[in-house]
C-alpha cells in the first residue's frame, strides 16, 4: 500500500550503491508521523511505513508506538503477507481469531496471513513495535545458505 504522506521523508534519506539509511528519530518522537488509511479512513498517529522511505522490495517494515489505554480500533487480515510483531516497550494484548496473547518487551508474535488481529494497549506505559510484513511463503533460503562471505575484512575509521 502506498503511503504517500511518507514519501517526503524518501527525500531525506541516504542512499548509497547498496544500501540506503533514514533516522527516524527516537522511539518517543514516533508520534510525530501520521497517516491516513486508505481502507478505513482513520488517522493514524505513531506508525511510520519504511518501504518508500528506504526502497524496500521485498517486505513492509513499520515503527509504532501506540499510547496507554489505547486500542487499535479495527481488526484486519491480508491476502498474501504474513506479518512478524516484535515489542520492544510496553505491554499489551494481541487478539488473533479470538485468542488473546499477552505481550511485553521481548514478545514476538507470527500471524499469517488469515489471522485475524488487532490489539490493544491495556498499560499505563505507551506499547512499542515494529511490524514487519512479507509474502507468506517467499522466503526459499535460509540465512546462513543465503549469506556470502566476502573476502575483504572489514576495516573501520579510527574511533
Amino acid at each position: 500500500m502506498p503511503v504517500t504522506e511518507h514519501r517526503q521523508y524518501a527525500a531525506q534519506a541516504r542512499k548509497g550503491k547498496n544500501f540506503s539509511a533514514w533516522d527516524a528519530g527516537s522511539l518517543e518522537d514516533l508520534f510525530q508521523y501520521e497517516l491516513t488509511h486508505p481502507k478505513v479512513a482513520h488517522k493514524v498517529r505513531g506508525k511510520l511505513f519504511l518501504r518508500e522511505i528506504l526502497g524496500l522490495t521485498g517486505m513492509q517494515v513499520s515503527l509504532n508506538r501506540l499510547p496507554a489505554g489505547r486500542a487499535v480500533p479495527f481488526s484486519h487480515q491480508h491476502k498474501q503477507n504474513e506479518e512478524l510483531y516484535i515489542f520492544i516497550k510496553g505491554s499489551g494484548q494481541m487478539q488473533i481469531d479470538g485468542e488473546i496473547v499477552d505481550i511485553k518487551e521481548g514478545t514476538v508474535v507470527r500471524v499469517v496471513p488469515d489471522g485475524n488481529r488487532t490489539w490493544r494497549n491495556d498499560s499505563t506505559e505507551d506499547l512499542y513495535y515494529v511490524v514487519i510484513q512479507a509474502k507468506e511463503g517467499s522466503l526459499l533460503q535460509d540465512t546462513f545458505e543465503d549469506g556470502i562471505p566476502c573476502e575483504q575484512p572489514p576495516t573501520w575509521p579510527p574511533a
